[in-house]
Parts: C-alpha cells; structure tokens; sequence
C-alpha cells in the first residue's frame, strides 16, 4: 500500500471522528459514499477541507468532488497529479 493512500485513511479517520475504523479496514477501492463507509455531504465538505489544507488543492466546482470522492484510488491519483504541499 503507498504512503499516501495510507496518509489519506489516517486523515480520513481523524478529520471525519472515524474512530471505530482502522486503516486496515479500508480497502483502496472501497466507496467513500453509500454503502462503503457511509459518508454524507458534511462528510465531503470535510474532505474538501483537507485537500486544500493538506495537499494545497483546492476545488472550485462542487461536481469535481463526486469524481475524486469515490475512493480512497481516486484521491490519491487526483492528488498525486494535482497537489502544490
């Protein structure tokens, strides 16, 4: 597993209190929505948050974050090829 995908579910974790989660349990393909790990839409404006914080990414059109959060992949090759931290 890269470091970033692991990065990402720590953050994931801590930014969203998913306490009761391990990184382990998070499986790279996983939905981040639905029936993955059941995030909502305050969970999404968090993970806005933090890839401005810390990837220095910043969206400007609410619909790029329906095809970056889909899962933990999408995130890190968004960020892998976006990123400014």
């Amino acid at each position: 597993m890269s470091d970033l995908r692991t990065e990402l579910k720590q953050s994931i974790i801590e930014q969203l209190n998913l306490e009761e989660l391990s990184i382990e349990e998070i499986d790279n393909d996983d939905s981040l929505f639905g029936d993955g790990l059941g995030l909502d839409s305050i969970d999404a404006l968090e993970l806005i948050v933090l890839l401005e914080k810390d990837y220095g990414i910043k969206l400007t059109d609410p619909n790029q974050g329906k095809e970056i959060f889909i899962s933990i992949n999408k995130m890190a090759e968004y960020i892998e090829s976006h990123r400014t931290k």
